[in-house]
């Protein structure tokens, strides 16, 4: 008889506040562009072995406002193939999508076999901003964390390789870069009126972040904090974190030329594959 996986929690799940961002950095842009050229050959790679081998995979994206969420996101997806992947900025949900349980939007949005699916902000709103806002009673953030459990539960048990990174700076760094924004007519359209109010409550929102950390964390499905002070050092190691995650039981060779391809490339193409 069947028996579903048990959720484990972490027993030490991740906290903000066990984050240093001192060390967090590269020193200089040679070295950045270096380490994230060979992580985005190795992305394509990945990409490439889990089409061949119909593996599917999420990576959730959490952060504060302004914390590198869509960089990181372009570098991740820069150098693989756009028929493989799909990411998902998640806004309010429609008319349509607010009669209907918080998770189906995430359902219908899963990854077909082969593919990647990247969510930019994802179904964890409902107990971050939907429980600061108030857009959800607290039985229905309360009973969140489960849901979401099981949610990733039966997927991990369907074979999906989830990963969650959320990616952390502090109030000032928030504050700097909601200034540079304001200034800057190529990125001032980023900075919004719900970015300050967000702002404006930032210890409430650190409460929710460190209570989903610590309901959320499950040994099947962990949360990585990115220290995102530093962009260069981030999406390194946002790179590092997703490619060591999704390589891990996958054989990245390259599958082996269909001998009837060959033979007809050598009879039509006068083509012989190299050794």
């Amino acid at each position: 008889m069947y028996q579903p996986s048990k959720i484990k929690l972490l027993k030490h799940p991740p906290k903000l506040s066990d984050v240093d961002f001192e060390p967090a950095y590269i020193e200089d842009k040679k070295t950045y562009e270096k380490q994230l050229k060979e992580l985005q050959h190795e992305m394509l790679r990945i990409q490439q072995a889990y089409f061949h081998q119909n593996q599917r995979a999420i990576v959730v994206f959490e952060g504060w406002d302004a914390s590198g969420k869509g960089g990181a996101i372009r570098r991740l997806t820069e150098k693989l193939d756009p028929r493989g992947y799909k990411v998902y900025p998640i806004g309010a949900p429609t008319a349509d999508e607010q009669g209907r349980h918080y998770l189906y939007r995430f359902q219908s949005r899963l990854p077909l076999p082969g593919n990647l699916c990247i969510f930019d902000r994802s179904y964890y709103g409902r107990v971050l901003v939907e429980r600061v806002e108030g857009l959800a009673t607290e039985q229905e953030w309360q009973r969140a964390y489960q849901e979401i459990n099981e949610f990733e539960r039966m997927l991990i048990d369907d074979g999906v390789h989830i990963i969650k990174l959320f990616l952390h700076i502090d109030k000032e760094e928030q504050l700097h870069r909601f200034d540079e924004r304001l200034h800057n007519p190529v990125k001032r359209w980023k900075l919004t009126e719900e970015d300050i109010r967000n702002h404006l409550r930032w210890d409430d929102y650190e409460d929710a972040i460190e209570m989903m950390l610590q309901q959320t964390s499950t040994e099947a499905a962990p949360w990585q904090i990115i220290p995102a002070k530093k962009k260069w050092f981030a999406r390194v190691n946002i790179l590092e974190t997703i490619v060591k995650r999704l390589s891990k039981g996958i054989d990245l060779t390259p599958p082996p030329l269909d001998d009837g391809l060959i033979k007809a490339a050598e009879k039509h193409l006068g083509i012989t594959p190299k050794e």
